[in-house]
């Protein structure tokens, strides 16, 4: 009985590292340890999910029904330009900012979903931009933003 009791927790050990390995290898961080991706703008820390796909990218925000204070989306391309973005299937209102050489070059304030009915309104920056952030609307305003803050970013990468 003791022979299959430390073979079982042998076993059971053993795959626990193989997914510990599988994980690190992934990600390059334990996952017990890996920090969640934060955008800093004047001193206010934002937590965010990354949009690096063009899945992500098309999704979006669509899906949320409400988004924490603190929280939003960051869309991440690989050169600067000029992205639009619309509301389709939005349940709540947005701010957009745009992002280039880790300053704001345009906010888009107070972006509110569309009714059925409604043609979508194309949004877009007045400069090229490399990243986008989507926060709850308000927050723009309630905290400063404005263009040519800097942004800092932590744990961006995958």
């Amino acid at each position: 009985m003791k022979k299959i009791l430390l073979a079982s927790a042998l076993l059971l050990a053993l795959v626990a590292g193989v997914v510990f390995a599988q994980n690190y290898l992934k990600t390059k961080t334990l996952f017990l340890f890996k920090k969640n991706p934060t955008v800093t703008i004047n001193g206010h820390k934002l937590q965010v999910t990354i949009a690096d796909s063009q899945e992500k990218k098309q999704i979006g925000l669509s899906e949320t029904k409400s988004l924490p204070q603190e929280k939003g989306m960051i869309f991440l391309f690989e050169k600067p330009d000029y992205y639009s973005f619309w509301m389709k299937n939005m349940k709540l209102p947005i701010d957009i900012i745009y992002i280039n050489d880790d300053q704001i070059v345009t906010i888009q304030n107070n972006v509110q979903p569309i009714k059925e009915q409604e043609s979508p309104i194309v949004y877009t920056s007045t400069e090229p931009s490399d990243k986008v952030l989507e926060i709850n609307a308000g927050l723009a305003e309630k905290y400063d933003f404005k263009k040519g803050d800097k942004v800092k970013y932590e744990n961006l990468s995958n």
